[in-house]
């Protein structure tokens, strides 16, 4: 293994905010009285509902799909009766959502059964099991797996890499996950290795975490053709584009894919999932996520059911410490704020934040000193502070001429900038613009 830790140009170094969950076990949430079971959960075509009022449904049921090829789905992750079926808030947005009673049974379908041994599945059988269990990227970013496995033929991928950065601020379970179920891990890995034909894998793991670097490389001895890299402690080294160049030295160019350069990146949590899938038969019904932030009473990992109302998750952990100023699902720099806590835990919760007023407050931005620093600590190379300011003037086709159709929403112009300028949600707004005129044209 080689020693030296690996990153990329540019970054910043946010306080880590992990101390108050890193060293706290993963705990099984409470049974949900309740679901809500949004139909959009993933990047692409949402589900239709294949259940309806009145039906009587068992955990691991599918209860929503799509004939489209970029969907995933759905699954109950308990069992009882639908008693609804309507559009609903969900932490993305509004979706149609399954809601259904728990009778507290717990019975489970009966098409859930042991898929067998990885060595003797084919690639298809794996990418066939994936699908089906509803996987998409546990990150955060909600893509659906099977899809990231079907490269065209002409793009050949040589290299599977494993997120296991978990650089956004505040959030352990990923962390916690490789400590406690670290062969599962690497079992996923395999199977996305034989997936997609190739014999070279790495596991990316920040070197504030020797405790999961250690544990992985225990894990991964007996199988040499994975292999794990400890990587520098920096933001936002969990992005796929950087994860590639810190790991292979490959540059994604932009508008590229990292199937371009022949690397397929799934997260640590996907690959469990993927394990799970196989050695169980379970889809994807429940996930692991980090509760905390400092308007928390008892911040923890919990094993959640995909359905539970954030409230109850909330009120699990002891309730809110202090008034919230604001609760994020995901982390403080790529999380979405959410406007109500009646929204329901959904495949891509990585975590619920809470902040008390005082940490959420967004201090009055100062006029732009052009310091420069949002540009030199830019991962993607872009020019934050012009693109912004076009942005804010609504003058969104000179925006388009300095590329923020290439930024990652990483958030890092935003954090670095001394006049607390609102960089990333102008960017954010030049960036629907621009998509939005191009469809209509």
């Amino acid at each position: 293994m080689d020693l030296k830790a690996r990153t990329f140009k540019g970054g910043i170094h946010p306080p880590h905010f992990k101390k108050a969950t890193e060293k706290l076990a993963i705990e099984k949430s409470q049974e949900p009285k309740m679901v809500y079971i949004p139909m959009q959960q993933h990047i692409g075509a949402p589900c239709e509902s294949i259940v309806k009022v009145g039906d009587t449904v068992k955990v691991g049921q599918k209860i929503g799909e799509s004939k489209a090829f970029v969907s995933a789905p759905i699954h109950s992750s308990v069992s009882g009766k639908v008693k609804k079926i309507q559009r609903m808030d969900t932490p993305t947005g509004k979706a149609t959502t399954v809601v259904i009673e728990s009778d507290g049974k717990n019975e489970i379908d009966e098409s859930i059964k042991p898929k067998g041994d990885i060595k003797n599945l084919s690639r298809e059988e794996i990418i066939s099991i994936i699908k089906e269990a509803g996987i998409t990227g546990m990150g955060g970013a909600g893509f659906p797996t099977h899809v990231k496995l079907s490269p065209p033929s002409e793009k050949k991928i040589d290299t599977v890499i494993l997120n296991g950065a978990e650089c956004e601020p505040y959030l352990t379970a990923d962390h916690r996950l490789m400590l406690e179920k670290p062969e599962m891990v690497i079992k996923g890995l395999e199977a996305i290795m034989k997936a997609v034909d190739v014999k070279k894998g790495y596991i990316g793991i920040e070197n504030n975490k020797p405790d999961a670097i250690e544990i992985m490389t225990k894990a991964a001895y007996d199988d040499e053709k994975i292999e794990i890299i400890p990587l520098e402690t920096k933001y936002p080294q969990g992005d796929e584009k950087r994860l590639i160049h810190a790991i292979t030295q490959r540059e994604v160019p932009s508008g590229a894919l990292p199937m371009d350069v022949g690397v397929v990146v799934n997260n640590v949590g996907t690959a469990h999932a993927i394990e799970n899938a196989i050695e169980t038969g379970m889809p994807l019904i429940e996930r692991i996520a980090t509760i905390t932030g400092s308007g928390i009473k008892n911040p923890k990992n919990l094993l959640i059911k995909i359905g539970t109302p954030f409230s109850e998750i909330i009120e699990e952990c002891g309730g809110f410490k202090d008034k919230p100023g604001k609760v994020i699902m995901g982390g403080p720099m790529m999380g979405l704020a959410q406007f109500t806590i009646e929204v329901p835990t959904i495949k891509g919760t990585s975590g619920i934040l809470i902040l008390n007023e005082q940490d959420a407050k967004i201090p009055d931005p100062d006029p732009c000193i052009r310091c420069g620093k949002c540009v030199n600590i830019c991962p993607v190379n872009l020019q934050p502070l012009f693109i912004s300011k076009l942005s804010l003037k609504k003058m969104y086709d000179e925006a388009e001429s300095y590329n923020p159709l290439s930024c990652i929403e990483c958030g890092s112009c935003s954090f670095i900038c001394p006049s607390k300028r609102p960089l990333l949600q102008s960017i954010r707004v030049a960036k629907k613009e621009i998509i939005s005129k191009r469809k209509k044209s």
